[in-house]
């Protein structure tokens, strides 16, 4: 099974550059192994009968759950897939809309987004229809406010939650880029005809909005100070991890973790190269914040979905050891991967203390966990 980003990396301007001895990570990747057969266990455990998982309303938590089932690395590659996941697609599939979302009560972006990323999981050419439909609903949702195709309002390039309400952040971005990179060769396979596509420009341009990074964020809050420089905030108006005054006097958006490695994914799937100022910018932060201990900025807030996140943004990346501040390096492989082994629960799952953002519910947070040990697992050079 092919990793989420291992798709995108078929066409990324990355080099990888091998670990010396990638032996070392033979017992690792064992116990990773046995640690993702366990996490899916519990969630074919949760599944309910109609094939959905927790919240019917969220179509996002069964696209998730069934992204880590089908990318298990301990699955027949051949084999078809058990019942439960088939009704889990059905399940899936039967959400999609009219305008093509994959979703029942709000937040159509994420739902939508998610769904795709299932879907292109399992690689089935008949769920290539529905993958073209949710594809055109992302790129609906991306905004355009003010003078059209222009990018004169900082929402502009971004995508919503999709609701009528002015707001575009970077989660939801990030969430709609990765989907649409990841299901680009369906349409570019040519069965469907010539179809709309992101305005990936003004999608960069919003993701600069977002970056503490003066040279190319055009937002008075942008600043090149230390602590922030290079980071990421959630959106061009605000940061969930606050505000910081700089020597200037000016208010600034505080950069965090999980939005950083969001932004740092986000830019490699617009294919800025790894020596473009916001991507070298962005490294450098992640280097200089580098933590398992909290979602730098936002301690235990998030901390599942930062995991997930930092994951997929390293391996995309091609980064093998992490520069941290002053020149060490760090193998986050191992560190990460030993972390999250560390955590899991006895019955197999993994559960955040800390409940913002929905970590408290053990569904969502054990998809995560296993999306990240299966990131990990196929990024490790085997030989």
């Amino acid at each position: 099974m092919k990793s989420i980003t291992s798709l995108m990396l078929l066409g990324a301007t990355f080099v990888t550059a091998a670990p010396e001895n990638p032996n070392r990570y033979e017992s690792i990747r064992q116990e990773i192994r046995q640690s993702i057969a366990r996490g899916n266990a519990w969630l074919k455990g949760q599944q309910k009968p109609d094939g959905s998982w927790d919240d019917g309303d969220l179509p996002a938590f069964t696209a998730l759950a069934l992204s880590a089932v089908v990318r298990d690395p301990n699955l027949d590659p051949g084999a078809p897939f058990s019942e439960a996941v088939e009704k889990g697609y059905t399940w899936l599939l039967a959400q999609q809309k009219d305008d093509g979302g994959i979703y029942n009560r709000g937040l159509s972006v994420y739902n939508t987004a998610t769904a795709v990323t299932a879907l292109m999981a399992a690689n089935r050419k008949n769920f290539e229809p529905a993958v073209v439909k949710a594809r055109k609903h992302l790129i609906n949702n991306q905004w355009d406010l003010g003078q059209k195709k222009e990018t004169d309002h900082p929402n502009d390039g971004g995508v919503g939650y999709g609701s009528d309400k002015e707001h575009a952040d970077l989660s939801n971005t990030y969430f709609a880029i990765e989907a649409l990179a990841l299901s680009k060769k369906v349409i570019e396979d040519g069965n469907f005809g010539e179809q709309p596509d992101l305005d990936w420009k003004a999608a960069i341009q919003f993701l600069s909005r977002c970056q503490n990074l003066e040279e190319t964020n055009d937002q008075e809050w942008a600043s090149n100070d230390p602590k922030n420089k290079g980071g990421f905030a959630y959106s061009p108006y605000a940061s969930k991890a606050g505000e910081d005054k700089t020597p200037e006097g000016r208010t600034s958006l505080r950069s965090y973790g999980s939005m950083s490695y969001a932004g740092l994914l986000s830019f490699i799937y617009a294919k800025l190269g790894a020596d473009d100022p916001r991507v070298i910018a962005v490294r450098e932060w992640l280097g200089k914040n580098y933590t398992l201990t909290e979602n730098p900025g936002m301690g235990a807030q998030g901390l599942y979905y930062y995991y997930q996140t930092m994951a997929k943004a390293l391996t995309a990346a091609n980064i093998n050891q992490l520069k941290l501040d002053g020149g060490k390096e760090v193998d986050w492989r191992n560190e990460l991967g030993g972390k999250l082994l560390a955590s899991q629960r006895e019955n197999g799952s993994w559960v955040n203390d800390n409940g913002r953002w929905m970590e408290s519910n053990p569904v969502l947070v054990t998809a995560f966990t296993v999306l990240a040990l299966e990131q990990i697992y196929d990024s490790i050079p085997t030989k």
